[in-house]
């Protein structure tokens, strides 16, 4: 998330009340979760595990629950609760607003749209020209759509991240002061869920079409001209290229890359990147034809192992 101005490191010391190392004076412009932390940014750690990831990532300013040697041209926030602190970033710059009214005067729609009975359109929402909304449709905050989009009955675009973190007594969840992009001549389907960022958005590409009961998590970008049908399950910051196509109830896990004119066929199950231009299968997905080889020798291997035993 981007702030409305510059602020020093000592500013947000003094903000969450935390102690810095490094440049009292350097400049942040945003605060963004690890996946899409850019220069400028700060960017928060709790767990030794990830200290690395954090203090070599684009990040300007690091907020951590202890003292480490500072990279150069970074500077430290010392918390005893990085993720906590982290939140009061999200509530400060971008505090959640529950509706009060169906649609929100502050709402920008485009000539054209249609909006049938029982949306619902939050704050800080544009909306593009010749756009249908179906009934129960509901925009939350932060959330951008281009022209010519169709959303299908009872779909949510914009709620908030599944981001938690275990404390001894339950889980804490991580706000999200992130939006939605959705692209000109998208399509969306009947009860699908797209999750606004945490901290930056979650993209809809150009001309994408997505079926019904699609879940898109938190951060993911998805290219141009995709086809998802029915079920399928995206994790968090996933990046997805153009023309992707999957098949229905394709799970793929956070974090990961799909490649350009990729494939995957119906129920699926990705766990790492997948290159493009090629057709995937199983649970891991791997390349098909390799796939359809392995259950082809798995059929016949009864009869290997009683000849074997003759």
């Amino acid at each position: 998330m981007k702030l409305p101005r510059p602020y020093t490191v000592s500013e947000i010391a003094n903000l969450l009340k935390c102690r810095y190392e490094g440049n009292k004076d350097q400049l942040i412009t945003g605060f963004n979760e690890i996946h899409r932390v850019e220069p400028g940014d700060i960017v928060f750690v709790d767990h030794p595990k990830y200290f690395e990831r954090a203090l070599t990532s684009a990040a300007t300013v690091i907020l951590i629950n202890k003292s480490v040697e500072i990279p150069p041209g970074k500077s430290l926030l010392i918390s005893e609760d990085p993720f906590r602190d982290f939140n009061r970033l999200s509530s400060f710059f971008n505090p959640t607003i529950y509706n009060t009214t169906p649609i929100s005067e502050k709402a920008v729609i485009g000539e054209g749209t249609v909006i049938e009975p029982f949306v619902t359109i939050g704050e800080r929402v544009v909306i593009g020209k010749n756009c249908v909304l179906h009934s129960g449709v509901r925009i939350l905050n932060d959330t951008t759509i281009g022209d010519h989009v169709v959303i299908q009955a009872n779909t949510v675009i914009g709620s908030h991240a599944f981001y938690y973190k275990k404390r001894p007594d339950g889980y804490d969840r991580l706000l999200s002061s992130g939006g939605v992009l959705i692209g000109n001549n998208v399509e969306i389907g009947a009860c699908c869920t797209i999750d606004r960022g945490v901290t930056s958005l979650t993209i809809i590409g150009q001309g994408t079409k997505i079926d019904n009961q699609v879940q898109v998590g938190h951060d993911t970008v998805i290219g141009k001209n995709c086809l998802f049908a029915s079920q399928v399950g995206i994790a968090g910051c996933v990046n997805i290229g153009d023309e992707v196509i999957l098949w229905g109830q394709v799970g793929i896990a956070s974090g990961l890359n799909i490649g350009s004119k990729a494939v995957v066929l119906g129920q699926s199950g990705v766990t790492k990147d997948l290159e493009g231009n090629k057709t995937y299968f199983g649970s891991p997905a791997e390349d098909a034809r390799k796939k359809y080889k392995e259950l082809a020798s798995i059929r016949v291997l009864p009869e290997i192992i009683e000849k074997l035993e003759m």
